[in-house]
């Protein structure tokens, strides 16, 4: 038997109530996935009681991994071999420091007799890592990419350099990662060379970017002959170092950035001490020279 009007009235109401409550419930799920989606990550995953950095349990990390290897994890989603990480930390160690001859070393100081702090004191720094002081590991990368690129067609590695370098000095005279304002020969140069040459050796990396360079490097020498050499430099070096590895070229500012953070750091500590205040970029007896006025300013 069918039921009542009567009835069916009443079932269509209970439906219809039951629908009305469940539509808040979803409309809140619906936004909590979203939520859930705005900052989606496969870096870390954090919940109460739990840290992970790329499904790792922080846990398992603290005293068993060392930091170069937690950046490998990171930047990259998996653990580097011993060797690899040796090579990276290689890099990273040559980069820390250069010194107030560096812009980014000398502007943390000046900032850091400003009364702004030791963070903005080291962000003030860093922030000066741009693509003149900074960026030549990048460019070199990339240099070097095309000249491996090149090779790969054919050529042998000093022809393919030379045209990599015509096509580079077309856009600018100065060639990434070769040359140095300071030293004549980058100490840094030979001590991450030879790690290369090591790791090539025993298959750790493939060599390719390292031919590259050197490939570079001896064009030059020959173009410079009885001129200033302008042999491969610390932006250079690591640029091979972080190609081998097989960091892509924008990492190699960032691990770079990384790395000078620590001397940035130092130098923002020491002088933070040293009690001095609003320390100008020239000494008190010094008088900046008086330039003549620009015409028709």
């Amino acid at each position: 038997m069918t039921g009542s009007v009567d009835e069916t009235a009443e079932t269509a109401e209970a439906a219809e109530t039951a629908e009305a409550a469940e539509a808040p419930e979803a409309a809140e799920s619906a936004e909590a996935d979203e939520a859930a989606q705005w900052w989606a990550t496969a870096v870390s995953h954090v919940e109460p009681g739990s840290i992970e950095l790329r499904e790792r349990p922080i846990q398992q990390l603290i005293g068993s991994a060392s930091l170069v290897d937690v950046i490998w994890l990171l930047l990259r989603g998996g653990t580097p071999s011993a060797r690899e990480s040796a090579l990276l930390e290689a890099a990273l160690v040559a980069g820390v420091d250069h010194g107030p001859q560096a812009p980014s070393i000398a502007a943390a100081r000046m900032a850091a007799t400003c009364g702004i702090g030791l963070n903005n004191a080291m962000a003030t720094g860093i922030n000066m890592l741009g693509d003149s002081h900074g960026g030549a590991g990048q460019q070199c990368v990339e240099m070097l990419t095309d000249v491996r690129a090149r090779h790969a067609t054919g050529l042998d590695w000093d022809t393919a350099a030379q045209e990599v370098m015509a096509d580079w000095q077309s856009r600018s005279r100065y060639l990434p990662g070769f040359g140095h304002r300071f030293h004549p020969v980058d100490p840094r140069r030979d001590p991450l060379l030879g790690l290369v040459r090591d790791a090539v050796a025993d298959g750790v990396v493939a060599g390719d970017h390292l031919e590259a360079a050197l490939a570079v490097e001896s064009v030059l020498r020959r173009r410079r002959a009885g001129a200033r050499p302008v042999p491969m430099n610390i932006d250079g070096a690591t640029a091979v170092i972080y190609a081998e590895l097989g960091f892509p070229a924008p990492l190699a500012r960032g691990l770079f950035v990384l790395s000078r953070s620590v001397g940035v750091l130092a130098h923002a500590w020491e002088e933070s001490g040293q009690g001095r205040r609003n320390k100008g970029p020239v000494p008190r007896g010094v008088v900046p020279a008086r330039l003549p006025p620009v015409q028709g300013a």
